[in-house]
């Protein structure tokens, strides 16, 4: 499997395993058979109920309309999946493989609706041929949508996973500051935890003064810490805190 380096707006390298085609065509088959399973029990369903004897009588619109209506939840499966949960889909979650933005932020709404819409080119046309193209001829593993929308797909099954680079000691009797550190996610933390400690060991001050104004815009809150350091330290703690409490 390639690895995938990935340069954040903050100029520090992450590294990441990309999921191999393998990996991706079997988490297809997984999510296709799922929707192969829904629409079997809706129209059994609809068998034993008689809807079958009310849509013959109907005009052809009316048919075609019926018939999508029933197929939505098909049609915007991966869209609704990857935006509930943050990436994945039930058999990206089984296969342990994850959609992320290439400048290591989180993907927004809008990526996944750019990726599902580029279904129809990458997958749906000519049997997926031109997404296996695209991530085998791309260094980073892109099929089309990707491209377009700034993703890739990691595997999350490294030795050390994200949530170990993040986590913090933390004494029992120890009091949070800052709750809206959860508007942060694991990425958001990891990149503020690698920047923070990059810029400490090259003495480069201006870069932790920017680092702390982006944490105080993105929690809306002003830090309490006499200094850059120990504002960040106790965000990387209370990110811990809250998120171990939740």
């Amino acid at each position: 499997m390639a690895e995938l380096q990935i340069n954040t707006t903050q100029n520090v390298n992450i590294s990441f395993t990309a999921a191999s085609i393998g990996e991706r065509i079997l988490a297809y088959a997984i999510d296709f058979l799922i929707k192969i399973a829904y629409v079997v029990v809706v129209f059994q369903l609809a068998d034993l109920l008689g809807v079958d004897q009310v849509v013959k009588d109907m005009d052809q619109w009316s048919f075609i309309a019926v018939i999508l209506t029933f197929l939505i939840p098909v049609i915007f499966y991966t869209l609704v999946f990857e935006s509930l949960l943050e990436g994945q889909t039930p058999g990206k979650r089984l296969l342990k493989v994850k959609v992320v933005k290439i400048d290591g932020y989180q993907a927004s709404f809008g990526d996944y609706l750019i990726r599902w819409f580029f279904r129809l080119v990458d997958i749906n046309m000519m049997g997926g041929v031109v997404a296996i193209v695209g991530i085998v001829s791309s260094d980073k593993s892109q099929r089309l949508g990707d491209m377009t929308a700034g993703t890739s797909v990691i595997s999350l099954k490294d030795k050390v996973s994200i949530s170990h680079t993040i986590l913090e000691n933390l004494q029992e009797d120890y009091q949070p500051v800052y709750p809206s550190v959860i508007r942060l996610s694991d990425n958001d933390i990891r990149i503020v935890k690698d920047t923070y400690y990059s810029a400490r060991k090259s003495g480069d001050r201006e870069l932790l003064i920017k680092l702390k104004e982006k944490v105080e815009d993105v929690i809306q809150a002003p830090a309490a810490e006499p200094t850059v350091g120990a504002f960040i330290e106790r965000v990387l703690k209370d990110y811990n805190y809250f998120t171990q409490h939740m």
